[in-house]
């Protein structure tokens, strides 16, 4: 795995798409799936070209699925704030779906902190795109080592 955030295709109907997300922050590794519409992906790749240009304190938030036991699959709460230097730091929520364990409902959550540049950004922004237009099967966001 990559230092970095990889989201694979794993199915595709008309409406939706279930990824996997992989998140490895280069002491952990946390891995889920979640759920997407087809429209939800194509607005965040808009959504995500805009950003990119917003060196100077851009943020955005990328969420994909929700977080609770009231909804099917994982979540993923991506929140990208452009720095000093160009550097792109990177928050990452994310919660496994939910089962049962003796009459209760349990998930796996995890929180990481990435690093990343402005130039692995465009090549996620690019991966993103292919991967919503059916082209690729698979998005990185590329991370860096940070102390």
């Amino acid at each position: 795995m990559i230092l970095g955030i990889r989201l694979t295709k794993i199915w595709v109907d008309a409406d939706m798409l279930a990824l996997k997300a992989e998140i490895c922050d280069g002491r952990s590794l946390f891995t889920n799936q979640v759920y997407v519409a087809n429209k939800q992906l194509a607005d965040t790749v808009l959504g995500l070209d805009r950003f990119k240009g917003q060196v100077h304190g851009g943020l955005f938030n990328l969420r994909f699925g929700e977080f609770g036991p009231e909804y099917a699959g994982g979540a993923l709460d991506i929140r990208m704030h452009f720095r000093k230097h160009a550097s792109l730091y990177i928050r990452v929520l994310a919660q496994s779906e939910f089962s049962n364990l003796h009459e209760r409902e349990l998930a796996s959550d995890a929180t990481l902190h990435l690093v990343s540049e402005p130039v692995l950004l465009d090549n996620f922004v690019l991966q993103l795109r292919l991967l919503s237009a059916g082209s690729s099967g698979q998005a990185e966001l590329e991370a860096i080592e940070w102390n």
